[in-house]
């Protein structure tokens, strides 16, 4: 693949994109950026990545995009260690599972793994939440057991497509759990870390990382994702999970009607 710099602004423009939503909404990115590497370069005029090198790609990104927007929440006080212990650890073997194994399915089956995650998370997002308060993080209750095994089996889905898994784990966390909003935002981005662990060493074992364009996402990610934390603390926590509404059901469509047409 010519690496030009129409190319180059290209991947540039994709991750920086998916990397400030990823500090802004505390997800990886993925969420965005498998649809846009999906698509877009083909319809620019440059070679398309197949979805094992999309995933692979998004697996990079993920990883260093979470890192970034970690290290600036950790002073924030809002990342609850329990919590981040049990569903971290327990998302990161799955995500290890799901992106060893995705070598053996075809492309369809994974953008069809990844519309089945997009969807089930555009329908939690419909669910109305009580908003907890924000101040009570260090009394916070929740289903260990539950937020375990949500966490193993979002993870080996989400390490499938490359995910962290953040764009379907945190409705879950808000829906489910019962959890409040900026503590959610905040510790998500330590449980994504953990998973794109699991799930870059799973691709990265397997072949399936194209080293050039996730060298250059990795670079954005370290710039933006910060950006996006810093703009996401100013913003209504109502904003910020209307938004993640959004972008979910619309990659939902455009992934479930680009399945069927072709």
């Amino acid at each position: 693949m010519a690496m030009d710099v129409g190319y180059l602004f290209t991947i540039f423009v994709i991750g920086f994109i998916g990397s400030f939503i990823s500090g802004l909404l505390g997800i990886g990115g993925a969420i965005v950026n498998y649809p846009i590497l999906l698509y877009v370069p083909p319809l620019l005029g440059y070679a398309g990545f197949g979805a094992h090198y999309v995933s692979g790609i998004v697996a990079v990104q993920v990883f260093f995009s979470t890192l970034a927007g970690l290290m600036a929440y950790r002073k924030g006080g809002f990342i609850h260690m329990k919590l981040l212990m049990i569903m971290g650890l327990s998302s990161l073997t799955g995500s290890f599972i799901g992106g060893f194994g995705s070598h053996l399915l075809t492309e369809k089956a994974i953008n069809i793994i990844y519309g089945l995650l997009a969807v089930i998370a555009a329908v939690l997002m419909l669910f109305p939440k009580k908003e907890a308060m924000d101040d009570i993080r260090s009394e916070l209750v929740f289903n260990k057991k539950l937020a375990g095994i949500l966490a193993l089996t979002v993870g080996v889905f989400a390490g499938i497509v490359g995910a962290g898994g953040a764009f379907i784990l945190v409705p879950i966390m808000l829906v489910v759990l019962k959890l409040p909003t900026r503590v959610t935002i905040a510790t998500s981005l330590g449980i994504t870390f953990l998973s794109s662990i699991g799930s870059l060493i799973g691709k990265a074992a397997t072949g399936q990382i194209l080293y050039h364009p996730a060298v250059l996402m990795l670079i954005v990610s370290l710039i933006a994702a910060p950006l996006g934390v810093k703009v996401g603390k100013k913003i209504n926590t109502k904003v910020l999970q209307a938004v993640l509404a959004i972008l979910i059901a619309g990659t939902a469509v455009k992934i479930w009607l680009d399945i069927f047409i072709h």
